[in-house]
């Protein structure tokens, strides 16, 4: 999955609720995306159960804060990790780093068109 998807209302309510926050934590959380899906990257296919945990933190981070797209491919590499479908979860990694850097950029000019 290569299209990035942004739910704006979910920013909006993040946005709303953060105040003069929100911009320092929406930092933040684009360098936890990075971080969260390195760690996928690197456990995969190598410690299942810490694959699993870094794909469920990312997939509720990008949820949060409306990287619906990135959400989603997180969730596919979680469920298909937790069912033992590891080639299925490697393939959907594939796409990983791409909706994490194509999410950044969509989440950082939604700010600054703020």
């Amino acid at each position: 999955m290569t299209e990035i998807n942004i739910d704006t209302s979910a920013l909006e309510s993040m946005e709303s609720l953060l105040g003069e926050q929100f911009a320092d934590t929406l930092d933040f959380c684009c360098a936890e995306f990075e971080r969260l899906g390195s760690e996928v990257l690197a456990t995969i296919g190598k410690d299942r159960e810490a694959a699993i945990r870094h794909s469920h933190s990312l997939k509720s981070n990008a949820a949060q804060f409306g990287a619906s797209s990135l959400a989603e491919v997180s969730r596919v590499i979680e469920q298909n990790l937790n069912l033992d479908n590891l080639a299925e979860a490697i393939d959907a990694s594939n796409s990983l780093m791409a909706q994490v850097t194509g999410s950044q950029t969509k989440l950082n000019e939604w700010l600054a068109s703020r």
